[in-house]
């Protein structure tokens, strides 16, 4: 059975940091794109970071100054490291793992991000 855990989401202070990790299960996870997705209140879901099984990288507008992804094959563990942190960073952030051949396509349900003074 697939899994995928987001952990590390929380209520933090503008121009501080978290790191979220995302622990997967189920799945050849070393094959598989890990990507962190996020959607705020009222809003659409938007593309935030991704990253190959090669550890090639890409990031969502405005995202690559202050969001770092990465993985740990090993650990089958997908993290995000964001810093500086804005109160428009406020959302639930989900990860996602993708088969770059379109087998499978997986969703964990998602961690609370909260930027607030």
């Amino acid at each position: 059975q697939v899994h995928l855990v987001e952990s590390g989401g929380g209520l933090v202070q503008p121009g501080g940091s978290l790191r979220l990790s995302c622990v997967a299960s189920g799945f050849t996870y070393s094959s598989y794109v890990m990507k962190w997705y996020r959607q705020a209140p009222g809003k659409g879901r938007e593309l935030v970071a991704g990253i190959t099984h090669h550890s090639v990288t890409q990031y969502g507008d405005s995202m690559k100054d202050r969001f770092t992804i990465s993985r740990d094959n090993a650990k089958n563990t997908a993290y995000l490291q964001m810093n500086n942190l804005k109160p428009e960073d406020t959302a639930v952030y989900y990860c996602n793992a993708i088969d770059p051949l379109g087998v499978g396509d997986y969703w964990g349900k998602g961690t609370l991000v909260t930027v607030s003074s």
